[in-house]
């Protein structure tokens, strides 16, 4: 009969394959079939879309922070308008360089912790050394699990009075200094940073902003991944602002005058 047909057709396992058997879960992820079932879970082994060089400097009262806005996808330059800084609440900057998509993962953890501090309501906001010390802790766990957020970080602000600057990269080895940078700027900026640092003991923001402007533009003319194109982040005891998207000035004139690099 026909109500013996149906019966014999719900008691087949096949009837319910990725559908809400009577009294069991809905698989609402279709489940690997065949070979894909054997395979072991998998996460990214490299990045993708990438940042490159971020910087840091110290001056009297505050931090200066620069990041370009190119995004590459391997030797294109994918995007041309990516901002890699970010505040997180007031008194706090953070920069990085690497995946991008990386970095928006860590991006919407520190929003939540910045909405579990506003929950407390207890009149302490998020201090840059806090957040240094967070990123640190998500650095090396993710690492531990063998799926590491590919980025290195700065972490800028001023607490107490004093400016703060720290480091961390996707292995969670971290560390605070006057002056920092990531990618090639490790290479090609540093140098610079810390000569401009022993010339004098002391900056105004208008000094560092201008040692850090010179810097991004000599990291254009020797990053192949870097752009002209940057913004600039400062942090204060009055707070945190990042600025309008900025251009570098840029001459060719002497590249008839380059020899041997072919």
């Amino acid at each position: 009969s026909n109500t013996a047909s149906i019966k014999m057709a719900l008691a087949n396992d096949s009837f319910w394959d990725n559908g809400p058997r009577p009294g069991a879960f809905h698989a609402t992820v279709p489940r690997p079939m065949g070979a894909a079932a054997q395979m072991p879970v998998t996460h990214s082994a490299q990045p993708t879309v990438t940042g490159t060089s971020v910087l840091g400097f110290k001056f009297d009262g505050g931090v200066v922070v620069a990041a370009d806005t190119c995004a590459s996808y391997g030797s294109m330059a994918k995007f041309r308008t990516i901002s890699r800084l970010k505040t997180v609440g007031q008194h706090v900057l953070v920069g990085a360089s690497g995946d991008l998509a990386d970095f928006d993962s860590l991006g919407r953890l520190l929003d939540s912790l910045l909405l579990e501090n506003v929950d407390y309501d207890d009149g302490h906001a998020l201090t840059p050394k806090a957040v240094h010390s967070f990123i640190t802790r998500v650095m090396y766990n993710k690492r531990s699990k063998f799926e590491p957020l590919w980025n290195t970080v700065v972490v800028a602000g001023v607490q107490g009075g004093a400016p703060f600057l720290g480091y961390v990269d996707k292995l969670g080895v971290a560390f605070t200094d006057d002056q920092v940078a990531t990618g090639f700027g490790l290479h090609v900026a540093m140098p610079l940073l810390r000569a401009a640092r022993d010339t004098q003991a002391h900056f105004t923001e208008a000094e560092a902003v201008a040692v850090v402007r010179k810097c991004m533009e000599v990291l254009y003319y020797r990053d192949g991944r870097s752009l002209n194109k940057f913004e600039l982040a400062i942090s204060t005891a009055e707070g945190t602002r990042i600025l309008p998207i900025q251009e570098a000035p840029t001459t060719w004139d002497i590249a008839p005058m380059v020899r041997g690099y072919e």
